[in-house]
């Protein structure tokens, strides 16, 4: 089934967000151009180069035009117990947030309790780009976690860890982060039960939506005072699985908007290549992904609906005053 004519199967406002990425997705399909056969050129040579003074390389002379620093941009890479992600200092936001899920990483320590941890500014990155507690106070929008807090419930000290905000982005709550991305969140943990490791790569993107003139348009939510953390259009989750000398990829993009929990996992699934478009990232560049089998023809991809209780729920929203 095709993506657009998944697309058909989301209810309510959840369609759009999946239609406009598939329309993003053809247009920015390219077809392959036949390239005529290359005839040699006899060519005279090249003339010798004009020198200003003595010759440099093009790293030399960028010292002469930058004495003063390179201004970047940079991406924050952030390591912790647990993860490892990219921190974007424009959006203040993760760029992309990487585990490594086993059966005996979930297993729960002892006196690990996700009420001791609290979520936390990160100081490893300079104070001017942090995501700060008070872009998101009465946002409208829930700290969403990249690595979830249930997959570290091994240790105390990996748990505090998913609470810094180099590991959140700003969620929709009721219908979303608290309900079908907390589905998807536990079928990546349950897919432990069948393979021997699970990575698991998340982060937001920022999707164009074509608009009545035709046209497609970036647009997107800013928060906090100044107005300096991005709310993304989407999330994308790309899981690549292995056992026994086998591995299968699966790749998803979810708009950040209320989806009804009947919706089929795979109507979000797309093309690897489409999630590394639209984030400018490189998956898995140390294998042959584009041979790699199908997560979803290896397993069930199917979402097991568990509403969370009254006081989880409780727990991730935020205060009121």
């Amino acid at each position: 089934m095709a993506t657009a004519e998944k697309a058909t199967l989301v209810l309510g406002g959840a369609a759009l967000g999946v239609v406009s990425f598939a329309a993003y997705q053809k247009f920015t399909q390219k077809p392959v151009a036949v390239r005529p056969a290359v005839v040699p050129v006899n060519r005279p040579p090249p003339p010798p180069p004009t020198t200003l003074g003595p010759a440099v390389s093009n790293m030399e002379k960028a010292k002469t035009i930058l004495p003063f620093g390179f201004p970047g941009p940079v991406n924050d890479i952030v390591y912790r117990s647990a993860y490892v992600t990219s921190y974007n200092r424009r959006d203040r936001n993760p760029n992309w947030v990487a585990e490594h899920l086993t059966a005996a990483s979930l297993k729960r320590g002892d006196d690990v309790d996700r009420q001791k941890s609290t979520f936390r500014e990160d100081d490893q990155i300079p104070a001017q780009f942090q995501a700060k507690l008070n872009d998101y106070f009465r946002s409208g929008f829930d700290r969403g976690h990249m690595v979830p807090a249930a997959d570290v419930k091994n240790s105390q000290v990996s748990m505090n860890e998913t609470f810094f905000l180099t590991n959140i982005a700003p969620q929709v709550g009721e219908g979303f982060n608290r309900d079908y991305w907390a589905h998807l969140e536990h079928f990546c943990r349950q897919l432990t039960t069948k393979f021997s490791d699970v990575y698991v790569f998340t982060g937001p993107l920022y999707l164009p939506h074509q608009e009545a003139d035709g046209k497609f348009y970036v647009k997107y939510q800013m928060i906090g005072n100044p107005p300096n953390v991005a709310v993304p259009t989407h999330f994308y989750k790309v899981i690549l699985t292995h056992h026994q000398g086998k591995y299968s990829v699966g790749a998803f993009v979810l708009p950040n908007q209320p989806i009804p929990d009947q919706t089929p996992l795979t109507a979000f699934q797309v093309p690897l290549n489409a999630v590394e478009r639209g984030a400018g990232l490189t998956f898995f560049d140390r294998m042959d992904k584009h041979a790699l089998p199908n997560l979803c023809h290896e397993t069930e991809c199917k979402l097991v609906i568990r509403k969370f209780d009254n006081a989880q729920k409780n727990i991730q929203k935020l205060p009121s005053n």
